[in-house]
């Protein structure tokens, strides 16, 4: 069992160092130091689900950082699928129908 648990702290850590180079556009700062990545999760098979929630209800940038969150997700080795939730943001409806595409 703690063989699993290793690996999923492996995958969960390579995911959080690849979105640590999506960069927000606006602060310079990338989107993990910034918090805007909430309740990692990944499971044994290597989905991964979490809550994005972009600076403010009116982030000009939620939609192109949702997007890049995403594949930058998707790029991780290991990583078998994906489900992002946006969360504080005037469009997150749109946004979430968007990224379930």
């Amino acid at each position: 069992m703690r063989q699993m648990m290793n690996e999923q702290d492996l995958l969960r850590q390579a995911i959080l160092s690849r979105l640590a180079t999506v960069i927000d556009p606006e602060t310079g700062v990338d989107v993990v130091r910034m918090r805007l990545i909430e309740d990692l999760e990944v499971n044994e098979d290597g989905f991964v689900r979490y809550t994005f929630r972009p600076s403010s209800p009116l982030c000009p940038l939620a939609v192109s950082l949702a997007l890049s969150i995403r594949q930058a997700v998707g790029e991780v080795a290991g990583v078998s699928g994906q489900e992002i939730e946006v969360l504080g943001y005037v469009g997150a409806e749109e946004l979430n129908a968007l990224l379930q595409e």
